[in-house]
């Protein structure tokens, strides 16, 4: 059995957050595998199911972001998990948007959502970091994280989800490398679409200068005038 948790903050306010990519991505996951409906448990929100015969568990914490390890720590207590089972999935500053990495254990480095789970869990977890970029300086991260993707983002985002989608059997298998293709497939160009012809444009004839019948006189009188 598998643990698959989004990080996230719970209400319609923050339903399109940047810091709610994660509950996006197990949304997706839910949506495109047929899993059972939301119930709440664990202080959060469950949903059941399964990928590619391996059993998974669905989790959505509602304590917000910087409690995240509550309803975590309770989840894998109940199913009697190893911290091996677990992998989360959250948003990620140091990665350029609509890019995707997996990682097993290692720091938080200052997500808080990673932060909590580390103290009611330990560190060694898998994480799916999706990336969102950084607004440049530190004192911005805040209100950037907390805001919602502009509707320049949804195509990338979009993408990126139906990547995750498509590649959860894989990640439950434990195959991080096919999950990484999947996603990837998502982003990059059909081989088989072949660019639409460009239609030839009409470059409008230049009519050639009227031919310069003025003495060498006439010119130079015309120069000072």
């Amino acid at each position: 059995m598998k643990l698959f948790v989004g990080l996230g903050n719970p209400g319609a306010k923050y339903t399109m957050n940047r810091h709610n990519i994660g509950f996006m991505a197990v949304d997706e996951i839910a949506t495109s595998h047929g899993f059972a409906p939301w119930r709440k448990k664990f202080q959060g929100q469950v949903s059941e199911g399964s990928l590619g015969g391996e059993k998974v568990i669905l989790l959505k914490p509602e304590t917000f972001m910087n409690l995240s390890g509550q309803s975590v720590g309770e989840a894998v207590r109940f199913y009697k998990l190893d911290v091996n089972d677990v992998i989360v999935f959250h948003d990620e500053l140091d990665l350029a948007p609509g890019k995707a990495r997996v990682k097993q254990g290692g720091g938080h480095a200052g997500h808080n959502g990673l932060r909590s789970i580390h103290q009611h869990l330990s560190p060694e977890y898998q994480r799916i970091r999706l990336g969102i970029g950084h607004p440049g300086r530190k004192e911005l991260v805040s209100g950037y994280v907390l805001h919602d993707f502009p509707k320049a983002d949804l195509n990338w985002l979009d993408d990126l989800l139906r990547g995750i989608g498509d590649g959860a059997p894989h990640l439950a298998a434990g195959h991080a490398d096919k999950f990484m293709n999947a996603v990837a497939l998502r982003r990059a160009p059909d081989p088989k679409s072949k660019p639409k012809p460009q239609k030839p444009k009409l470059v409008k004839p230049v009519e050639p200068a009227p031919e310069d019948t003025r003495s060498a006189l006439q010119k130079l009188a015309d120069k000072f005038r």
